[in-house]
């Protein structure tokens, strides 16, 4: 739910990167980071295990422009994506505006999305909203790898709702910020 701030005349947003485990989620976040102006944004804040893998969260506060004159912060995260962290997984989307669902495209990585994208489903139910209504977009990452999937089949298990979908390499930035600019806007239209 987005925090509205009269004083301020600020808007903050919420938007969380969820996927399963090594999916491309962190990678996301550190390229929008590394790109983006020091001016419009805040620190990039990263717990990690010895092995890389995102712990808790990421956090990063991003300014975007205004609407009807209030200033819009979308704060993006990460959740971790290894199955023991849940309940990690549901503190973090708890309050959420909006969702980018990265998908590893790679052929064996296919049941590991499903499953993601399930408990994604249950645990926005479970905070008392319709999947079928929430923002949502979808990121199919390392389509530049050989055993990607194809788009089409990609589609047919993970986009059966038919959200906006992009292909990305996020290690290189492609569709990074094409998949940033669609959730952004999907939550502006909803605040």
């Amino acid at each position: 739910m987005a925090l509205i701030n009269v004083a301020a005349r600020e808007i903050h947003g919420k938007i969380v990167y969820y996927g399963p485990g090594l999916c491309g989620k962190t990678t996301n976040l550190q390229y929008i980071h590394g790109q983006i102006p020091e001016a419009t944004k805040g620190d990039l804040l990263s717990i990690a295990t010895e092995t890389e893998r995102t712990l808790f969260f990421d956090f990063l506060p991003l300014d975007l422009g205004k609407v009807h004159g209030f200033t819009i912060r979308f704060h993006l995260y990460t959740v971790p994506g290894q199955v023991l962290y849940e309940r990690t997984r549901v503190a973090v989307l708890n309050g959420a505006d909006g969702v980018v669902f990265v998908a590893d495209a790679r052929r064996e990585r296919l049941q590991d999305n499903l499953q993601s994208l399930r408990e994604l489903a249950q645990n926005v139910s479970n905070q008392g909203k319709r999947f079928l209504d929430y923002p949502l977009v979808m990121q199919y990452n390392k389509m530049d790898l050989p055993e990607a999937l194809p788009v089409p089949v990609l589609d047919r298990y993970l986009n059966t709702i038919r959200v906006p979908r992009f292909e990305a390499a996020a290690v290189n930035g492609v569709g990074v910020f094409e998949t940033l600019r669609a959730i952004c806007k999907l939550v502006t239209n909803k605040l």
